[in-house]
């Protein structure tokens, strides 16, 4: 099937190791696309060597670090002001999607006008779902191949709809990072839009390049607002409980899956969530 093209917009910051290939594998799509990188305050050397790793693609330097949402933010509207495509890839410095990835989610959602964000399959073999007392979580798969709807889209890879992004607005920037897509998919649900994974449209994301304090306070602390201000105060109490029951449980017995487990950074985010502090993490917290 043919398709119109898909701009993409990449978020960057200090990895001159990994933009280089992540641009050449959305440049060599199936379906043409029209590339943004735009730069959170990479430091000089990388700033340097940019324009040749990138090739064609448009850079736009933002300056500093203005973190993943407000750094996509930028590259959203320079797409609704300069492009005309109706959808948008939004993507991290290193996601690695192969050749055929945009043309499968385009198949999928090409009879799903309701659709107006979906993400690629990280090969994780979940779903994104979240929950009103918890946050993001993963759900069991109830398919096996294409479209499954979800709760939120992975921000590994996520495709946006022009119309959608029109009328809910764009990534809250007091997130920063973490929790972000998952927020402003449910400003997409509350204004009648779906949203989806694609199996089998596979994309790779093969690090991470924040500290293990910083991914935990970005998590839960955004997770605490975000339950706050779509479910209630009472849901974000709840998370606060559970995560504190956590914290001694944790500390002796980490959990299997504890890349992101830090118990500072848990307590950190407890507290700025309680003081209604958002935004970029504070200097206390390990970059």
């Amino acid at each position: 099937m043919s398709h119109a093209p898909v701009s993409v917009v990449v978020i960057h910051r200090n990895r001159a190791d990994a933009i280089e290939r992540t641009v050449a594998s959305f440049a060599s799509q199936t379906v043409p696309t029209q590339i943004v990188v735009v730069d959170n305050g990479s430091d000089a050397d990388t700033m340097q060597a940019l324009p040749r790793l990138i090739g064609p693609a448009k850079l736009v330097a933002t300056g500093a670090n203005l973190g993943f949402g407000p750094g996509g933010n930028v590259g959203i509207r320079l797409w609704l002001r300069t492009h005309d495509t109706e959808w948008l890839a939004i993507a991290p410095h290193d996601a690695l999607p192969d050749e055929d990835t945009l043309e499968r989610m385009l198949d999928e959602l090409e009879n799903r006008p309701s659709v107006g964000m979906a993400s690629a399959d990280v090969g994780d073999g979940k779903v994104p779902v979240i929950d009103p007392f918890l946050g993001t979580i993963d759900a069991e798969p109830t398919v096996d191949e294409g479209f499954e709807a979800s709760g939120y889209p992975h921000g590994t890879l996520m495709l946006v709809r022009r119309r959608c992004i029109e009328e809910v607005g764009l990534f809250d920037e007091r997130y920063f990072a973490y929790c972000e897509e998952a927020e402003l998919a449910l400003r997409a649900k509350a204004c009648g839009w779906d949203c989806g994974l694609i199996h089998g449209a596979t994309v790779r994301n093969p690090g991470m390049s924040a500290s293990i304090e910083r991914v935990a306070y970005l998590q839960l602390r955004n997770t605490l607002l975000m339950l706050r201000e779509h479910f209630g105060r009472r849901h974000a109490w709840f998370r606060i409980v559970v995560a504190l029951i956590q914290l001694p449980v944790g500390m002796v017995h980490p959990p299997a899956r504890g890349l992101h487990w830090s118990p500072s950074g848990r307590v950190k985010a407890i507290r700025d969530y309680l003081r209604g502090r958002f935004g970029p993490p504070p200097d206390d917290v390990l970059v």
